[in-house]
């Protein structure tokens, strides 16, 4: 039978169901018109076979498709392409078979299928200054599954510093990629380890669920970190107003820097997740204790100094302190240093466009002529360019989260329970050789 034969609508919503019972959070079948958004699950049928790499930008991190078709040769080829386009085959190719006419079980037809999920963060073979470690999700033996990051090969590396540095000679390419590979990445995923190992120990209940857990730690011969396996914080639940978006991101970052001593420092965008838990954080690698003094450890010390002057939000930052947006004395002491300012200035800046992120889309109702939309970018510009700079009311993620709640006792909306206060924590990192190696002792 022809790949190119058209499947009736029984046939696919047969093999969508055979599909579903072995995989129980594929979710209603989208359809063919899903208007450009991301999904959890997508049907794709051998009449309009579409391009690997199409359908891995059309799906969530961790979303699967289902390819259904007349043909089993089909069936295989296509699974092996999207093996190699980043997914992960869990249901191999398999057939329900229809009676012919509805009557004769001998002579029966067979509609073949299989499921595949997108477990790369990122295309093989792509690059992206998004993301410096190699992350992916690896099925467990229970079939739930985790999020490995690793530190990337040299390959990886090398891929990466070409495309940043196309004219510099391949032996110096070399020498940085080895650096790299050998200590850089280890020491911040080591670091990360720790950090993790504070928050999970010491984030209140009601707060544990929005940050990654720290599984398991691999580590080399000198006790670095190699790859950390991390609890999958999978985006979903029901959309947030843009407003309950702000309140609850400004009332994890009080919590990470009141209650636990922790600056994330790379609050961008992509760092926030959405789950039925709430809003929440990953990534990090480049966190810092409150009361950590980074200058005991030269090496630590140089690469936050880099850290702070090369970063997407560090040049932002001194971006808009150069041109008047930001005038608060609170937040462009900030500027070049390792500071909770860099956070509760991003946090500002970010909850006017959550959208920028296409992964939170879906999950944040945005609308920016809204009353909400308004006047949280009122409050923004209060934070970053106060009447007075030298003495500004917003100097903390705490100001910033009375203000949002301010802001939503005017629109007379509902309080939610996740804003309960925590208890104060003990600050003290666990016992670990390995922390002392990245300087978090």
């Amino acid at each position: 039978m022809s790949g190119n034969a058209i499947l009736r609508d029984d046939q696919v919503n047969a093999a969508w169901r055979r599909a579903a019972q072995v995989s129980a959070d594929l979710g209603p079948c989208p359809g063919k018109n899903a208007n450009g958004k991301l999904s959890d699950a997508r049907l794709a049928t051998s009449a309009d076979l579409p391009e690997p790499a199409k359908l891995f930008d059309r799906l969530r991190w961790g979303g699967q498709v289902v390819f259904v078709t007349p043909d089993r040769h089909e069936a295989v080829r296509f699974s092996s392409k999207l093996v190699d386009a980043g997914f992960e085959i869990t249901q191999k190719p398999a057939h329900v078979s229809h009676k012919l006419w509805g009557l004769i079980p001998f002579f029966s037809a067979r509609t073949h299928y299989f499921v595949a999920r997108k477990v790369l963060l990122i295309p093989p073979g792509k690059t992206t200054d998004r993301f410096t470690f190699h992350v992916y999700l690896q099925r467990q033996a229970d079939d739930s599954y985790a999020v490995i990051k690793e530190v990337p090969t040299m390959d990886m590396v090398m891929a990466r510093l070409r495309v940043k540095f196309p004219q510099m000679p391949k032996d110096e390419l070399e020498k940085r990629a080895r650096k790299f590979s050998d200590r850089i990445f280890p020491i911040f995923l080591t670091r990360e380890a720790a950090i993790l190992k504070i928050v999970n120990r010491d984030l209140p209940e009601e707060y544990r669920d929005r940050v990654p857990r720290l599984l398991e730690m691999e580590k080399d011969e000198k006790g670095y970190a190699r790859k950390l396996h991390l609890s999958w914080l999978r985006a979903g639940g029901e959309p947030l107003s843009q407003l309950e978006f702000a309140r609850q991101s400004a009332d994890l970052l009080r919590v990470l820097h009141d209650k636990i001593g922790v600056m994330h420092l790379d609050l961008r965008l992509d760092n926030f997740v959405i789950t039925p838990k709430g809003v929440g954080f990953v990534d990090f690698g480049s966190a810092v204790r409150v009361d950590e003094n980074l200058k005991e450890n030269k090496l630590l010390s140089s690469l936050f100094e880099e850290l702070m002057r090369t970063s997407e939000i560090q040049k932002m930052l001194g971006s808009m302190t150069r041109s008047g947006q930001v005038t608060s004395e609170a937040i462009s002491c900030g500027l070049h240093k390792v500071d909770k300012a860099v956070d509760y200035f991003y946090l500002a800046v970010q909850i006017n466009s959550p959208h920028s992120n296409p992964e939170l889309k879906d999950l944040i109702r945005y609308d920016p002529k809204s009353a909400e939309a308004k006047m949280l970018s009122e409050l923004t510009a209060k934070i970053l360019r106060p009447l007075d700079p030298s003495h500004p009311t917003f100097r903390s993620a705490g100001d910033i989260l009375k203000g949002i709640e301010k802001i939503r006792g005017s629109l007379n909306q509902p309080a939610d329970a996740a804003s309960a206060t925590s208890r104060e924590p003990a600050m003290a990192p666990e016992d670990d050789p390995s922390l002392s190696r990245a300087g978090m002792s």
